[in-house]
């Protein structure tokens, strides 16, 4: 009787583990279905997981490392052997495109990630508690935000020097205030709405009334911003990289790239094309996505 139990409830937990498996593909691909009817979300998702599936790839697709040089076929155009040519060094230059992507959708990725960190935790904060607490977080945002987002992570980077995580650093920390202001006016909606009040009546504590009632109601609008920040940081980083504050040779950043091959942009034009090309796609490909899900997550704008 035992073995039989035994059997029966290892067959349970099979079942039960396909069913959430079922379920989650489900809720997917229900997410997904109205993304796809969206052309610009189609679009976006399309470039956005090409980028993506690149960088993942670089290492199989990329015929050289990208730091290996052949000085004797210096600045070859693009050919069968060398897709993008090569660049001052020798150096394929669809090598380094590749491999750069997997740079930017990082960087990407990395801002945003501080950017949120910071930027929800001052808005939970103020759109929560307000009174002082709001009056500090809004004029450090206003003051923040009245200052170009470049320029001032450029006065950061030359305070604390170059390199990459230096860039990331002082990309994230000026850009923040979008995130703590889309949520703090979404905390100020929800506050006294019936669900928290029922919630405080019943004697949740603070940290449960933030992150259980208010936090995912956030969540669609935080993702969205998200989604439309990303190039802004890929582009920033970038910038930087080009000014020759963020990643330093052999990296095969774009901004680098886009920077060194300004000096033989009349003889190899190809060693800015393909990168700047590449750079614009991924940000096309994000602002479409992003736009996308506004419009399917976003109730306001549907009709």
């Amino acid at each position: 009787m035992k073995q039989n139990f035994g059997l029966m409830s290892r067959s349970e937990t099979e079942q039960n583990g396909r069913k959430r498996v079922s379920i989650f593909l489900e809720s997917v691909a229900g997410g997904l279905r109205p993304l796809l009817k969206n052309w610009s979300g189609m679009v976006g998702l399309s470039l956005t997981l090409a980028m993506v599936g690149i960088g993942v790839a670089a290492p199989v697709i990329a015929p050289r490392h990208y730091a290996q040089t052949d000085l004797p076929n210096r600045l070859e155009p693009p050919s069968l052997v060398n897709l993008f040519g090569t660049d001052e060094l020798g150096r394929d230059v669809f090598s380094r495109v590749v491999y750069g992507a997997q740079i930017a959708i990082w960087i990407g990725l990395v801002v945003v990630g501080i950017e949120a960190a910071i930027g929800v935790s001052l808005g939970l904060i103020a759109g929560y508690y307000g009174k002082a607490s709001d009056r500090f977080i809004s004029a450090l945002s206003d003051v923040i935000w009245a200052l170009p987002p470049i320029v001032l992570a450029l006065a950061v980077v030359t305070i604390i020097g170059p390199g990459l995580t230096q860039v990331v650093s002082a990309v994230a920390v000026v850009s923040w205030p979008p995130f703590s202001r889309v949520t703090r006016a979404k905390i100020q909606s929800l506050r006294n709405r019936e669900f928290v009040v029922a919630a405080k009546s019943i004697g949740e504590n603070d940290a449960n009334m933030i992150l259980r009632y208010l936090l995912p109601n956030v969540v669609p609008s935080l993702v969205i911003l998200s989604t439309l920040t990303l190039p802004s940081a890929i582009l920033s980083t970038t910038a930087l990289s080009f000014l020759g504050f963020g990643a330093q040779p052999p990296s095969p950043d774009w901004g680098y790239m886009i920077s060194k091959g300004m000096v033989y942009m009349v003889m190899a034009p190809w060693i800015t094309t393909f990168p700047g090309i590449f750079l614009v796609l991924l940000c096309l490909g994000l602002n479409l996505l992003g736009d996308g899900l506004r419009d399917v997550l976003d109730p306001r704008l549907k009709i």
